[in-house]
């Protein structure tokens, strides 16, 4: 049994499609369909029903998933460990981020990039759930997010810092006077919103309903970066956390009186996997950059 055939067991089983599973591995079908025979042979029982182009996981294949999946994280802790001997001076660095704590990261991924050069970082941006999909299948070290995880058999998360919701606008709209405004305000103000799914989004929804308030949406985007740019003209405002407006200067965060909403951004590992030395350096400096 080799690892090389569990990441392709794994990946035939998240997609249930041979065809698919082949082109994000960068193999062809064909090999894919031979690695796996060769695994089934080896332990003597069919993984997958195949029934034309589509594939299901047979009884066995669906017990299996769990144990394939341990081993490859195992197999790649043992090989951090090796990595982590030679002093940062080489291997790669995976990052999962929500779209909101990009402004904390960038000048985090300066300053390591210059300490260990030799580091590969690989950055990857996605929405809470994304990113934890992710961190289960070890394809990212750990997440950033404002995520409110309670700690599991699979995660554990470090609290770094609270931040509210605030009303973002550009120095040229003309609520970029005020001080504060109020909640009710947000029916009359011309808003673009991240997309349901965000977590800013579900806060924001929740408080608006408790409070009966139809807020005056023009855009929903799932592209924050292309969403602040919006905002960034003068024509719109946004809801977002104090600290995602904190990274652009072209930005004011105006309190909002009866939106009673504090985000906690947070650092989540998977639990029972090895912490490179270079995520634990780098999230250090992530903690300072916040104090």
């Amino acid at each position: 049994m080799e690892l090389r055939q569990l990441r392709y067991f794994i990946r035939s089983a998240e997609l249930l499609n041979f065809t698919e599973a082949a082109g994000t591995l960068y193999i062809s079908q064909s090999t894919l369909s031979q690695q796996i025979k060769q695994l089934e042979d080896e332990l003597g029982i069919p993984l997958f029903d195949r029934i034309g182009k589509r594939v299901h996981l047979t009884e066995a294949g669906n017990l299996f998933l769990p144990y394939a999946r341990q081993s490859l994280v195992d197999a790649e802790s043992g090989r951090f460990v090796i990595d982590d001997l030679k002093g940062l001076k080489i291997g790669e660095l995976r990052i999962g981020v929500t779209y909101g704590l990009s402004a904390v990261l960038t000048p985090v991924l300066l300053q390591f990039s210059e300490l260990y050069p030799d580091i590969k970082i690989i950055v990857e941006f996605g929405t809470s759930e994304d990113m934890l999909d992710k961190l289960k299948s070890t394809k990212v070290d750990f997440l950033l997010s404002f995520l409110e995880l309670q700690d599991n058999e699979k995660f554990i998360s470090q609290r770094l810092y609270d931040s509210p919701l605030a009303l973002a606008v550009h120095p040229s709209n003309i609520l970029s006077k005020k001080t504060s405004i109020n909640i009710k305000d947000l029916k009359d103000i011309p808003l673009v919103l991240p997309s349901t799914g965000f977590h800013t989004r579900h806060f924001l929804n929740e408080a608006l309903a408790k409070n009966n308030i139809q807020p005056n949406i023009k855009m929903e985007l799932n592209d924050i970066n292309v969403l602040l740019q919006l905002v960034e003209t003068g024509n719109w405002c946004t809801v977002m956390t104090v600290a995602a407006v904190k990274g652009r200067h072209t930005l004011k965060a105006i309190p909002v009186k009866g939106l009673n909403i504090v985000s906690q951004a947070s650092i989540t590992w998977p639990k029972e996997s090895y912490r490179k030395k270079a995520a634990l350096v780098f999230t250090e400096m992530i903690k300072k950059q916040m104090k």
